[in-house]
């Protein structure tokens, strides 16, 4: 795996991408907040080269509402991932996995030309998760040897460490050209 990248929100409003194959932007979050810096976080993926994703922070309850948010929000253009970020809420909530399923099942019907995934830790992958449904990949949450996630299920994303502020990942692929072509599938 030399494919390198990192994931963003509002917190990073700017952030250096060269050198990277890829990098996720937080669009959205429930079904009333759009990042108001997605669309200049991924001009900066794009203009180094990397693939672009965006992600949904899934909160419980109003599943199609938020999905038909999420792909009405995000920049998006073809050729980007979009993902399903599934974790605990600021008010300790979240959302169940038969809503994550749904979700996921949402945004692919919304948008069936992109590839989606599920963002998750292993915690939730491993405790909470009943289906192993994720969409088009696993993009997996665990501080480790970057590519040695501690799980079973194969995965496309692996979020290994936070250095220098932000979220450091990497992706099962040999190079970004093969990423990009998995992304525009």
């Amino acid at each position: 795996m030399t494919v390198r990248g990192v994931d963003v929100s509002a917190f990073q409003p700017t952030y250096d991408a060269s050198g990277l194959g890829f990098v996720f932007v937080k669009a959205t979050e429930g079904h009333t907040w759009t990042s108001p810096v997605q669309a200049k976080q991924a001009t900066t993926a794009r203009d180094a080269g990397a693939v672009v994703g965006f992600y949904h922070f899934l909160w419980p309850g109003q599943i199609p509402a938020q999905a038909a948010y999420f792909v009405a929000q995000a920049d998006s253009r073809p050729g980007d991932v979009l993902a399903c970020d599934w974790e605990t809420t600021a008010d300790g909530t979240a959302a169940s996995c038969a809503e994550k399923d749904a979700f996921l099942a949402e945004v692919q019907r919304l948008r069936p030309g992109h590839r989606t995934v599920l963002y998750c830790n292993t915690d939730f992958w491993l405790h909470r998760d009943t289906t192993s449904r994720c969409g088009d990949g696993l993009w997996i949450a665990d501080v480790t040897t970057a590519g040695q996630p501690r799980i079973q299920h194969a995965w496309v994303f692996h979020q290994y460490a936070i250095s220098g502020g932000l979220d450091r990942d990497v992706a099962n692929f040999a190079t970004t050209a093969a990423l990009r072509t998995w992304a525009t599938g």
